[in-house]
């Protein structure tokens, strides 16, 4: 893809904006998580306890007033974010790296930073890069850092999926997920994300195009990282992950997805996967500094 300079000085007025934030996990939003995405073989983590990788995602939920939504159920952009003027916008990856755990009820911070804004020209049109780094401490220790990667596309006037990659046959590990509108709302209620994609199927099928709900990809994540966990008996130091194709609740259809681990002498951990009728939707790589 080439790079496209279309209104990029303007967008990439936002880059070096920082802001910070205090977020806490309390008991009973500890619960909460643990019923949505948690491992039911575990018991959920009480106040002072370790909670697992990724649970922050719940402690910085956007909150605004109900006036300050877009259409799509966003906040309105022109904040801390840029304001790109495409009509789609998706959580696209991301990598972390980890340091102590955070526990239930102790407070951290967040600062976070617009690293670069990228502008690009793809087969569907111009699409916008928004890359966010966050650096989260607890206790006056920096515990969690992460690069989060947001992308703007144009609506589209019919669903065009990426093409489908099959999953992996060879594993070290393999689960079904079953997926319904309730864990849809449970996820977008502790991120308390008004995405309309994940919960309003005509917004879904009739603006956005999808031929049904989309789920999350941060949830797809965490059920990678859950993965990764259960397989060595402990969580990475590392991971990273990047969604392939959208996975989708159509009615109908079933609602069972996939979960499959792979190992990785390349990458000295795991390859992860979730997976939908037989392709991939988000991949993700797991390693640990030392072996497991």
């Amino acid at each position: 893809m080439e790079e496209h300079s279309l209104d990029q000085v303007n967008l990439s007025a936002w880059e070096g904006r920082t802001e910070t934030r205090e977020g806490v996990i309390a008991p009973a939003q500890a619960a909460q998580i643990h019923a949505t995405i948690g491992d039911p073989a575990q018991e959920v983590p009480k106040t002072g306890e370790a909670m697992p990788p990724l649970w922050h995602w719940c402690a910085f939920p956007p909150v605004c007033p109900l006036d300050d939504l877009a259409a799509d159920g966003h906040p309105k952009l022109g904040g801390f974010l840029p304001p790109v003027s495409l009509g789609r916008r998706m959580w696209a990856g991301g990598q972390l790296r980890f340091g102590a755990p955070l526990r239930v009820g102790v407070p951290f911070g967040c600062r976070s930073t617009i690293a670069g804004v990228t502008e690009k020209e793809g087969k569907t049109g111009r699409m916008v890069f928004v890359s966010v780094d966050h650096e989260l401490s607890a206790e006056g220790a920096v515990v969690i850092e992460e690069r989060q990667d947001i992308v703007y596309l144009d609506l589209p006037t019919e669903f065009r999926p990426p093409a489908k990659q099959p999953m992996p046959e060879e594993t070290v590990g393999r689960w079904t997920q079953p997926v319904n509108e309730a864990l849809l709302f449970r996820f977008s209620a502790i991120t308390f994300n008004a995405h309309r994609i994940h919960y309003d199927l005509p917004y879904a099928s009739e603006v956005e195009h999808y031929p049904g709900l989309v789920v999350h990809g941060p949830m797809q994540a965490a059920w990678l990282m859950r993965a990764a966990t259960e397989v060595t008996g402990r969580a990475p130091d590392s991971f990273t992950f990047r969604g392939v194709h959208p996975m989708l609740l159509i009615p109908g259809e079933s609602e069972d997805m996939t979960i499959a681990a792979c190992a990785s002498e390349e990458a000295r951990g795991l390859t992860l996967h979730t997976g939908q009728a037989g392709h991939r939707c988000m991949q993700a790589t797991a390693t640990w500094e030392e072996t497991t």
